[in-house]
């Protein structure tokens, strides 16, 4: 019995994967998939044309620090041509395919890298590096994936009748172009490290979108060719796990170094915030530096001078933010050599912003006060006009009324200190009334001010 219902559970697992997510039940004609990647792969006439166009509007794009210029050139940019050929090739064993597309791949990286070193060469605005100059510059792992699924999406586009707007996407995500053109910047400024950071980005990008190209004829189930020789297809494969294992090892030691820093500037941060904050004194600066190869965390205090003991208390506690090898300066009474060592800078901004905070705060209590003598004010009016409203009404159902007022207030216990929220209601008679006649007055006034609370005060 219980071997039955497994089998169950199977089958219906197979039956949803097979319905929902099965991709080659979508899958286009063979030939047509393969001829429009074939075609990607030649670098020829207009096609190089095009790629110049795109490597100087992208340059363009980062050097005035315009995310809508790179995009657009991503767009119109051939590059995922001979990489996705290099990824079909190899699926299909296909090696004069694969010489083709790495030839090509060779060829539009020259001319990419060059393009864009002349442009930086001649270009008169840039001297330092934008931030999408430098956010192409420390890949990590998480490249890795955005290459590998994004390479897939582009495959699986490619090869099924359903495309939609897929291909523009995976031209966006995968990002291939703004590398090289940072490769080039680093290259006309002399910049080594932009160099290789960003060419080493345009690298891991061109391997895991091969990759997830040839995983995805496999998947797909795209022929092989029958004369592959089976001892040359083997040591391929023996190349691709080296080159992809390779490429992964330093993604991987630039994120745990990322890691790392993220979480070491948490710690202080926390840090800082739980055990530097006084009463009469305050943070305006907090920096870490290493000297003498120790880590060194250099803040700079204002207002009421705070206790060695109280500083050294605090330094103990590093340990319990993980930061046992960070030694603690403060600095308190800044002046002379004490102020070279300030960031002003930093201390300005921190004062700024410390001052437009606490600005912030006052008129937020403001409006906070605003709103309750507001609402306090239109109590009293409401309550006034209730009073009017109910005036016809009374000379109507009690006409021994002469006068009659209204009001809400607080009703407080001096025993038990409580405080109650009433309404009082004074009547003046020219006739007297029993209590019976009162207690009926009580409850229409209650239903009347939808008040539980209401107490009734008779002056004869």
């Amino acid at each position: 019995m219980e071997n039955s219902q497994t089998e169950k559970s199977v089958f219906v697992v197979k039956s949803f994967i097979a319905e929902y997510m099965d991709v080659r039940r979508d899958k286009a004609d063979e030939s047509e998939a393969v001829k429009l990647i074939r075609e990607g792969v030649e670098m020829k006439g207009a096609t190089i044309w095009t790629l110049i166009a795109a490597i100087l509007l992208a340059s363009l794009g980062l050097n005035v620090n315009s995310t809508a210029v790179i995009i657009g050139a991503m767009l119109i940019s051939p590059l995922m041509g001979p990489i996705m050929g290099l990824g079909l090739a190899i699926g299909q064993g296909d090696f004069d395919l694969m010489k083709r597309s790495f030839k090509n791949y060779l060829v539009i990286t020259l001319f990419s890298v060059l393009t864009s070193t002349l442009f930086f060469l001649i270009s008169p605005s840039v001297s330092e590096g934008q931030s999408e100059l430098l956010a192409r510059t420390s890949p990590t792992i998480y490249d890795v994936f955005i290459a590998l699924f994004g390479g897939a999406a582009g495959f699986i586009a490619l090869s099924t009748t359903k495309k939609g707007s897929v291909i523009p996407g995976v031209a966006i995500a995968t990002a291939l172009m703004p590398p090289l053109c940072t490769a080039g910047f680093g290259l006309a400024t002399g910049n080594l490290i932009y160099f290789l950071g960003a060419f080493y980005l345009y690298f891991i990008n061109s391997v895991f979108i091969c990759l997830s190209t040839y995983l995805g004829t496999r998947v797909m189930g795209f022929s092989r060719l029958k004369y592959v020789d089976k001892e040359r297809e083997k040591k391929v494969r023996q190349y691709i796990v080296w080159v992809v294992i390779l490429t992964m090892i330093p993604a991987i030691y630039l994120t745990y170094g990322i890691l790392n820093d993220t979480f070491y500037e948490s710690s202080v941060n926390s840090f800082v915030a739980e055990q530097l904050s006084f009463e009469n004194a305050q943070v305006v600066d907090k920096k870490v530096e290493k000297r003498d190869g120790q880590k060194e965390l250099r803040v700079v205090l204002v207002g009421k001078e705070v206790a060695d003991s109280t500083i050294l208390m605090a330094q103990r506690r590093m340990a319990d933010y993980k930061l046992q090898d960070t030694k603690l300066v403060v600095l308190q009474g800044v002046s002379g050599q004490q102020a070279a060592t300030m960031d002003i800078t930093s201390v300005r901004a921190q004062v700024l912003e410390d001052f437009y905070k606490n600005g912030e705060v006052k008129l937020e209590q403001q409006a906070v006060l605003i709103d309750s003598l507001r609402n306090q004010l239109e109590t009293y009016v409401s309550y006034d006009e209730m009073a009017r409203a109910l005036m016809p009404e009374m000379k109507v159902l009690y006409p021994q009324v002469s006068r009659f007022s209204l009001s809400r207030t607080l009703e407080m216990n001096i025993d038990s200190t409580s405080v109650d929220t009433i309404t009082f209601a004074v009547v003046q008679l020219n006739k007297r009334i029993d209590d019976r006649e009162k207690a009926k007055m009580i409850e229409w006034m209650k239903a009347r001010t939808n008040s539980n609370e209401l107490k009734l005060l008779v002056e004869e």
